[in-house]
């Protein structure tokens, strides 16, 4: 007979490998559905040639009911200086904007100090609101 501790960890095993292997699988997609009805669009492959400072910066863009619940920075060259006051200073305007909003990124101020940075995000989240008004 098994032992309750044998099945537990043989439990957690599997739930931690089905999140590794559910997050693997959603990596290579530009859009998914999350299971709250949250659409996520990550703008890796979606706007490779968008450059900042340093280079492309994606990003991933969370919309739900039609507004955007965040952004959220993905790997990046840029100076974590300067890319830390585009992360404080813009990223939070755009949470809970409506989507025909942000797909006018390029009207929101960016962050003073990070002109390079701001733009290449605000592309980025114009794009991202584009796929998901197409695709969704």
């Amino acid at each position: 007979m098994l032992n309750k501790k044998f099945l537990s960890a043989t439990f957690i095993a599997l739930a931690i490998t089905g999140s590794v292997a559910f997050a693997a699988v959603q990596q290579g997609k530009v859009m998914y559905k999350q299971a709250d009805g949250t659409y996520v669009v990550n703008t890796t492959t979606l706007t490779p040639n968008v450059k900042g400072f340093k280079g492309a910066t994606p990003v991933e863009v969370y919309i739900k009911n039609n507004k955007v619940v965040k952004v959220v920075p993905l790997a990046n060259h840029e100076s974590p200086r300067y890319f830390n006051t585009v992360k404080q200073n813009l990223l939070p305007k755009f949470e809970g904007m409506k989507v025909a909003k942000a797909a006018k990124a390029e009207q929101v101020d960016g962050a003073t100090g990070a002109t390079f940075s701001s733009r290449a995000i605000k592309a980025n989240v114009a794009a991202a609101v584009a796929y998901y008004k197409k695709n969704k």
